[in-house]
């Protein structure tokens, strides 16, 4: 799957630029990782981890509004932030935003038997969202 095929398929859909959204996508990137810290430091580990991916989804999500697109999938924004930033992010967050957006799928709608998450798993996931945070915003510099 590449960006053509994703907006041929309506996963994505070019847009005008939008820098206030994307600064508003930032501004909720930095909210859900308040919640995931604060679902850290009360044990809610499973929640913690959503709220992180939720950050990274936002930090994303930030890119293409700037760039003018809009989701219509999350994986088309992965597919997205791989084939056009894989040079100015670096590599374990790119990967990081896909394994947590299918751990958060499988926490949120798997029938599953409930998986236990371990509170190194949260931590490793706030470490993520933080750092993916971080790399957006300076890669963005004044432009977001």
């Amino acid at each position: 799957m590449n960006v053509e095929k994703c907006i041929a398929g309506g996963l994505l859909a070019k847009a005008k630029p939008d820098l206030e959204k994307a600064q508003s996508s930032l501004d909720m990137a930095g909210h859900k990782l308040g919640l995931a810290e604060k679902e850290l430091e009360h044990g809610i580990y499973e929640n913690a981890v959503i709220s992180a991916y939720a950050s990274m989804f936002h930090s994303a999500r930030a890119v293409l509004f700037r760039d003018g697109y809009k989701e219509r999938s999350h994986f088309a924004i992965w597919v997205y932030l791989n084939e056009k930033y894989s040079d100015r992010i670096e590599r374990r967050y790119l990967s990081e935003l896909n394994s947590l957006r299918l751990e958060r799928h499988e926490l949120m709608y798997g029938l599953g038997k409930n998986p236990e998450v371990l509170k190194s798993e949260a931590e490793s996931a706030i470490r993520m969202a933080r750092g993916f945070l971080g790399a957006v915003r300076k890669m963005a510099g004044n432009g977001i």
